[in-house]
């Protein structure tokens, strides 16, 4: 993750843009190519047509061809850096992410009360409410929602804005979970956090009301809770009942990883123990 953050410093960020544009998004790796020591932001190759042909230059317009439909594409180019950042701090000790690129920068940094849901169906009972008591400051929270919670760490991760926000004209706000999310999702969604709260990660200890403050550029997120509250909500929080008990999932609850460590099972990592090697075939 340390690397990833440092990465990102420099990696920038693309922005695609298709006014007017028929049919689903195309990946960006479909027809944008980094070419090899390039000096400057606009400095990018442009595959013209579906035969492959790269042609270098100005990308603040393009045409392509894709298959029998022709798509006029407004906008290719870098909008700045920090496609993603890595944050630390008492709500994710070993990691969360942010696309920084992706939300109001009014929320790099920001300090509101949390509003924690334990389901999505929680979630989206109170976000159908047009009368629900939210403001723009208000910090959402849904947990449960990472790789045992969810479990399988579903694309959750993009809370939907309160339609009472919604109606006064908002259209972000500071949302966290123990999720991820569609590369294609945008808004303040912090994600990914680590532990997570099924597990017992400290976002299972917050609660609706206590203060929140992300500050981006420090690469902070924590709750102004002192340690004295924590340690009690620590020592009183109970484990939920185990979801499977046989099969598949079991296996699953046993062995997958957490996000930080790409929630992946941990018996495929070399440390696990000796590869069985290939088999004989006769």
């Amino acid at each position: 993750l340390i690397q990833l953050d440092s990465a990102a410093l420099t990696a920038g960020a693309i922005e695609v843009a298709e006014p007017g544009r028929r049919g689903a998004t195309l990946g960006v790796h479909s027809f944008v190519g980094f070419m090899g020591g390039a000096a400057g932001p606009l400095a990018v190759g442009i595959v013209l047509d579906v035969s492959g042909g790269i042609g270098g230059g100005d990308i603040g317009s393009a045409a392509f061809t894709w298959g029998l439909g022709f798509m006029a594409m407004g906008l290719v180019g870098f909008i700045g850096p920090v496609a993603l950042a890595v944050l630390r701090g008492n709500l994710c000790p070993d990691g969360a992410v942010i696309k920084p690129a992706a939300c109001d920068p009014k929320y790099h940094v920001h300090e509101g009360p949390a509003l924690v849901f334990d389901s999505y169906p929680e979630m989206k009972a109170a976000v159908d409410d047009e009368n629900l008591e939210v403001t723009p400051d208000t910090v959402m929270v849904l947990r449960n929602a990472g790789p045992l919670g969810g479990p399988g760490f579903p694309e959750w991760g993009m809370l939907p804005i309160p339609k009472a926000l919604i109606k006064q004209g908002h259209r972000d706000m500071l949302r966290i979970s123990d999720a991820r999310m569609s590369g294609t999702s945008y808004g303040a969604c912090v994600l990914h956090v680590a532990p997570e709260s099924y597990v017992g990660g400290p976002l299972a200890l917050l609660k609706t009301g206590d203060i929140v403050r992300m500050d981006l550029p420090a690469r902070r997120l924590d709750m102004l809770v002192d340690e004295a509250e924590l340690e009690a909500r620590r020592a009183a929080w109970q484990a939920p009942d185990p979801r499977f008990e046989r099969g598949w999932g079991w296996m699953f609850s046993k062995h997958v990883t957490q996000a930080d460590k790409g929630c992946d099972f941990d018996y495929l990592e070399r440390g696990f123990g000796p590869a069985a090697g290939e088999p004989e075939i006769f």
